[in-house]
């Protein structure tokens, strides 16, 4: 089998955002569609968020937000702003957005999250996944984020992201229908460069385990886990000095109660994945001998898979391309 499709500029830096989803360990950023302009009042609408915006209405439907859905669409083509609504990759359920627009050499920034969604790092991480978008395909030196002083919440996204205050400027707020003070933030691609230098690597060994039914197993990641819910092959860091099989056949014996040899896992290929606060990097074996029988032993929910059907459980970014080669050696 031939390898996988490169990503678009393999032969050079894309221009600009294709409209091709981006994903983070949780979220998909996507392109507005008119079909979640329900989804958008019903979030947006909530006066809790809607108050610390400039340009969300109050009270807000969905005969409302249809039209600046549509008008997006104009303005991406244009390049003038890109925005992106928040999708939980879990259950598709959209709990927020995120943009930006060029100005004067960089760019600013703004986001708002469902109130329900409000406390769980969703504008973090989905601002992260935005910066790194802007970064890597834009000739911007800088971001700027303009917030309410009141709005304590997001100026912390902001200073989790390395953004340094720079002062207060006067702006109108037309959709409150007054002018207000806010604190100016800004990140330079300097300082976004250097905290993405310091990302660690990570190194993860994952195995797929077929049955004599040719079927896959897959485990569920429990609630209080990063992704908890997400779908994944089995496996586990690797320890300084171990090998990817050793840390396979420990986390193998602890995970599912049963034995393997390094005899038994075949290399078949691996997934080399930027989450944002580290970059992954996961060889997959595969097994299909073992000694014992395979049980739960840390609360996780387990499911044999048709590799037919792999596509239907949504699995963390990483894995994702590694079911379609899986899929096809099979």
């Amino acid at each position: 089998m031939g390898p996988t499709a490169p990503e678009p500029g393999c032969f050079g830096a894309d221009v600009g955002w294709s409209g091709a989803p981006l994903d983070t360990a949780r979220l998909r950023l996507r392109a507005p569609r008119l079909e979640d302009a329900e989804a958008v009042a019903r979030g947006a609408g909530e006066w809790d968020v809607a108050r610390f915006t400039a340009n969300i209405p109050h009270p807000l439907d969905a005969g409302m937000v249809a039209p600046f859905l549509a008008d997006l669409g104009r303005k991406a083509a244009n390049g003038e702003a890109y925005v992106m609504l928040m999708e939980r990759r879990l259950d598709r359920e959209v709990i927020g957005a995120i943009g930006f627009e060029h100005k004067d050499g960089g760019a600013e920034i703004g986001y708002w999250v469902a109130k329900p969604h409000w406390g769980s790092g969703y504008a973090t991480e989905a601002a992260r996944r935005l910066l790194r978008l802007i970064f890597r395909n834009f000739d911007i030196g800088w971001v700027a984020a303009e917030v309410l002083p009141e709005n304590v919440a997001s100026i912390r996204v902001l200073e989790k992201l390395g953004f340094a205050a720079e002062g207060e400027v006067a702006r109108e707020l037309p959709a409150r229908g007054r002018s207000a003070t806010l604190m100016r933030y800004r990140l330079t691609r300097a300082t976004w460069a250097a905290r993405e230098a310091a990302k660690p690597m990570v190194l993860v060994a994952a195995v797929a385990m077929v049955d004599v039914d040719g079927r896959v197993l897959l485990a569920e990641r429990p609630a209080g886990k990063m992704m908890a819910g997400l779908w994944e092959f089995p496996g586990g860091k690797v320890h300084a000095g171990e090998t990817p099989e050793a840390a396979l056949i420990r986390e193998v014996h602890e995970e599912l109660s049963v034995d393997v040899r390094e005899s038994c896992l075949a290399p078949l290929a691996f997934a080399s994945h930027d989450y944002d606060t580290f970059h992954l990097l996961m060889p997959l074996y595969v097994c299909r001998t073992w000694k014992g029988e395979i049980r739960a032993t840390e609360g996780q929910a387990l499911a044999w898979v048709r590799p037919a059907r792999l596509a239907d459980y949504p699995m963390p970014p990483a894995d994702v391309p590694l079911t379609a080669i899986l899929r096809d050696w099979l």
